[in-house]
């Protein structure tokens, strides 16, 4: 069998096998997720799932490597990673016990992504555009990185706000790197991203609704960081069609959302990182979706984007422009059909 096809069952595996103790614990140290005005749930649910996917994770990780190998430069970019989204992990653990401030958790974000880019070493060189131009980022390619990897956390972390949402998307997100790394012969990326499906997969078992568990900041940050990491890690970088723009498309309705929020919330006069009922699973359910309406809309809408990141990678410049054209006259008729832009009430 692929080696990408053991790194995503051995992640699925355990995470379908820890996610019970996962939940005992919860209930018996206190992580439990009260409901509230903002939030959809009727009764307290456990909410450091994440502990969970950071197990598959890492179980597949280090099964992967204990079977097949792995040379100097994978096993450099691997370990960055492991210790970065480690310390992400950390962090949102802290954050689902103690419920930590909103400054707190983005120094510790880019602290994390600052591991990774500066320590490790891994970081984007350059960006290419539809027509396959080259642009070289030289003395900001630290912040930008640190930017992409503290900002992807935050979109995954913000999605997370029904049944199977934030797992589900990660899930597509994943499957549309894995198909466009095993196209471009990435081997190292098809593994990374698989096992990461893998384990969101699993969780998604005792997440879907009615939901057993919640993700938790845990698991919602360390989707993000991960996906954001491996987004830029060895050669996905470089795939000469539109390089970012694969992983932006792969992550659309995250992205969309989160940025569409922080509009609404300077529109609104608010500050950037208070919560509010203006998230697109928000307007779908006021129009009288029910959850699981809303996330299967979501699903597809993910797997949309996802389609379109694997159609620009087998396509010519020309038709490129055109599903770009496409997407983004889609999604303007859809934020102004369901104006999400519009500050929330």
């Amino acid at each position: 069998m692929p080696i990408y096809f053991w790194a995503f069952a051995v992640a699925l595996i355990v995470a379908l096998l820890v996610m019970p103790a996962v939940i005992l614990l919860a209930q018996k140290t206190g992580a439990m997720d009260a409901p509230n005005a903002r939030k959809v749930h009727k009764k307290p649910i456990p909410r450091i799932g994440g502990l969970g996917i950071y197990a598959g994770f890492m179980a597949s990780i280090i099964f992967v490597a204990i079977k097949f190998g792995l040379d100097g430069e994978q096993l450099q970019e691997i370990v960055g990673l492991v210790v970065s989204g480690s310390l992400i992990v950390a962090l949102g653990l802290v954050d689902d016990y103690k419920n930590l401030p909103a400054k707190f958790k983005l120094a510790g974000q880019i602290v994390a992504a600052a591991v990774l880019v500066v320590v490790f070493g891994v970081r984007i060189d350059f960006v290419t555009d539809p027509f396959g131009d080259y642009l070289y980022l030289d003395r900001i390619a630290i912040p930008v990185t640190l930017f992409w990897l503290v900002g992807l956390t935050n979109t995954v972390n913000l999605i997370d706000g029904l049944d199977g949402l934030a797992a589900g998307v990660a899930a597509i997100a994943s499957f549309t790197i894995l198909l466009i790394a095993l196209e471009q012969n990435f081997i190292l990326v098809a593994v990374l991203t698989a096992a990461l499906a893998g384990a969101a997969v699993g969780f998604l078992k005792y997440n879907f609704n009615p939901a057993e568990i919640f993700m938790g900041d845990t698991g919602s940050m360390f989707l993000g960081f991960m996906l954001a990491g491996i987004s830029v890690t060895g050669a996905v970088k470089s795939v000469a069609a539109i390089a970012l723009i694969v992983p932006i498309f792969a992550l659309g309705l995250p992205i969309l959302d989160t940025t569409f929020a922080i509009v609404r919330r300077v529109r609104g006069g608010v500050p950037i990182f208070k919560p509010d009922k203006g998230h697109l699973h928000h307007r779908l359910l006021s129009v009288g979706f029910t959850q699981r309406q809303a996330v299967l809309l979501m699903y597809v809408i993910s797997a949309l984007f996802g389609l379109s990141a694997i159609a620009l990678t087998a396509v010519s410049s020309q038709v490129a422009v055109i599903i770009l054209l496409v997407v983004v006259a889609a999604i303007i008729y859809g934020v102004r059909k369901l104006g999400i832009a519009r500050p929330a009430n």
